[in-house]
């Protein structure tokens, strides 16, 4: 690799203290992490003639540094952890601690061409009211599956107040954080936008809101990426192995799993001629299932690009979410893979689900969103 001239800082972050070192000077400093080391840090490295600094993605140990960072106007690059133990493999270097560390990131930062967008602070608080609400219906799931294990009435009441007490307050803490959103204009557009896909509810519309800011300013191929269902080659020589999907953003690949399985049953025509056609040609369950997420996060993308809601082309005379074998004179009944808890709730409009979904959580693998009806 041809030896750059870029002077460069890189950081290892830890809870308590910020291991810094420079290249290609390898000058090095330690400073606490907080806002202190912060300015202590940013007038160093302007001392040092650095422009920019790497740091490496720390389980968010690392945000408050890069938002300051930004604010002194310093280029920051957020490497991945696998980036720089795959840079450390390619240097053929073993040894590790912080400050050997922090001069691999600084050098790894100075030869990337890598780039980390200053935060949006709205975006960073939104996405903890939402930790906090998917952690909540965790403990819902969990509690449903700890009651199966007793007989007790006493027991089972004392799980069921509970479980009631966490609805309400999933259900209380969804509609502050809807509310809270819609204050700001561009995030309530791109909600509405979002939205109005056949098969998305609220609970799924802000999840891509907030865990997914790159919606619109990206193309398919990348936000399929960054969703984590894009599919990659598995060959070499001969072999031809199936395509795979790997990485992503799991939260955001969860809530569209959930909300992919029921539109792909009922809900949104096109996902259900997509997973019609897939699993006739043999594709499994889960394959076709992949596909249907991917659809909808291309769906969304586009939305949010041409800031026009969902259309859908115009049914066809007596036509029917399950199509018609030749010969049959009446639309068949279209299977439902999930189980439905009542008759008003699937025929209920798209926009019921964002509140009844904390009340009656199904299990992780089943759970999602009915949609408006399509057509």
């Amino acid at each position: 690799m041809t030896e750059i001239s870029m002077k460069a800082a890189g950081i290892d972050t830890g809870k308590i203290w910020l291991d810094v070192a420079t290249y290609p000077v390898s000058d090095k400093q330690k400073v606490p992490n907080n806002a202190d080391g912060w300015q202590t840090l940013a007038d160093w490295l302007e001392r040092q003639g650095i422009g920019r600094v790497g740091i490496e993605a720390s389980g968010g140990y690392e945000r408050d540094v890069i938002a300051y960072l930004h604010q002194r106007g310093f280029e920051v690059v957020l490497l991945q952890p696998r980036q720089v133990r795959a840079f450390g493999l390619y240097k053929l270097r073993r040894a590790k601690n912080d400050q050997l560390d922090a001069a691999l990131i600084a050098e790894c930062a100075a030869r990337s061409d890598a780039r980390c967008h200053a935060p949006d602070s709205r975006l960073i608080a939104f996405g903890e009211w939402l930790l906090f609400i998917e952690q909540i219906e965790a403990d819902i799931a969990c509690l449903k599956t700890r009651r199966e294990r007793f007989t007790d009435r006493r027991i089972l009441e004392e799980i069921d107040r509970s479980i009631g007490e966490l609805k309400s307050r999933c259900k209380a803490q969804l509609a502050l954080l809807q509310a809270a959103v819609r204050e700001h204009d561009d995030l309530a557009r791109k909600l509405d936008l979002i939205e109005s896909i056949d098969g998305i509810g609220i609970r799924t519309a802000l999840t891509l809101v907030i865990l997914m800011p790159e919606l619109g300013r990206v193309d398919r191929e990348e936000i399929a990426a960054l969703t984590g269902v894009a599919p990659y080659d598995d060959q070499s020589g001969k072999r031809e192995g199936e395509r795979h999907i790997a990485g992503g953003r799991a939260r955001v690949r969860r809530a569209l799993f959930n909300a992919a399985l029921p539109a792909s049953q009922r809900w949104n025509e096109t996902l259900v001629e997509l997973y019609d056609r897939l699993t006739a040609k043999g594709k499994s369950h889960k394959a076709a299932l992949i596909a249907c997420v991917r659809k909808l996060i291309i769906f969304a993308n586009t939305v949010v690009k041409r800031q026009t809601p969902w259309t859908k082309s115009a049914p066809q005379q007596n036509s029917c979410a399950y199509p018609r074998k030749r010969g049959e004179g009446t639309c068949r009944a279209r299977p439902v893979l999930i189980p439905r808890r009542s008759t008003k709730q699937a025929t209920s409009p798209k926009g019921a689900s964002s509140a009844e979904r904390c009340d009656d959580s199904p299990s992780p693998r089943v759970r999602g969103e009915g949609g408006r009806q399509a057509g």
